[in-house]
């Protein structure tokens, strides 16, 4: 089923049958992802006396406990009550849910302490000659699968410079998606720098924002243009897990 959609000045077309997840899933057992030193997801069967919430030990239905960290487990989205002292809940300020997207690919540069930076002449190499998106998707490589199962903590992975975040809030995107732990250096001595500049925080919170770390995009999904539908449950909390999804846009003429 096609949809077509205008966005500043040309025609989009897009067809959701054909859709992109691009999310990590929570999931107990083996091989999961992991970030921030984070205890592992744990899914349980509720016990209650000798009843026991799972079919397969004779319960009627799988009734089950659900425990995660949104930050550290999986695909998630966040707004500014990640890092501010005001009680901000990404299911409050979340309020739109479909975006035009730009999805890039960046090789970040190994600077000479060794870490691995995304700058802003990676976003403006990308994005010079693109009608200015709603949301940016940026993808890293070497992007092997095994980014789905990665144990992040204490690696220092790669991160945004805060001129290249200024860049970004400098073209107008609300919403902000990649495949690393954080836009932010894993030890930054509690600056969040780039958190800070993307929700101009404390000076003037952008409550309508939202960063969304931890994604997968498999290798065959070309860059380009995509509407993005950005998937959240609702939870009042900072952060939340969530399921971005792309359909690619192609131009009517």
């Amino acid at each position: 089923m096609f949809v077509q959609i205008q966005h500043r000045g040309k025609t989009y077309k897009a067809d959701l049958d054909k859709p992109v997840d691009i999310s990590i899933p929570l999931h107990a057992g083996a091989h999961q992802l992991n970030a921030w030193n984070v205890q592992p997801v744990k899914i349980d069967p509720v016990r209650i006396g000798d009843w026991v919430g799972e079919v397969k030990d004779g319960a009627s239905v799988n009734f089950r406990n659900v425990t995660f960290n949104p930050h550290g487990n999986g695909t998630h989205t966040e707004c500014v009550g990640h890092i501010s002292k005001e009680n901000f809940s990404i299911n409050r300020c979340l309020k739109k849910f479909f975006f035009i997207a730009e999805l890039i690919t960046v090789l970040p540069d190994e600077q000479t302490d060794g870490d691995m930076v995304i700058t802003s002449a990676h976003i403006k190499g990308c994005l010079e000659d693109k009608v200015n998106p709603e949301a940016l998707v940026i993808r890293t490589v070497s992007n092997s699968p095994a980014k789905k199962e990665m144990h992040y903590s204490d690696t220092n992975p790669p991160y945004l410079s805060p001129d290249a975040m200024h860049y970004i809030v400098s073209l107008g995107i609300e919403h902000l998606l990649i495949d690393l732990p954080s836009v932010d250096k894993e030890y930054d001595g509690g600056k969040v720098a780039c958190h800070r500049i993307f929700w101009d925080y404390p000076a003037n919170p952008q409550t309508e924002k939202t960063i969304t770390e931890l994604i997968y995009v498999p290798n065959e999904v070309l860059d380009g243009s995509y509407l993005l539908n950005l998937q959240i449950a609702g939870l009042e909390n900072d952060a939340t897990p969530s399921k971005p999804i792309l359909y690619r846009l192609i131009e009517s003429r």
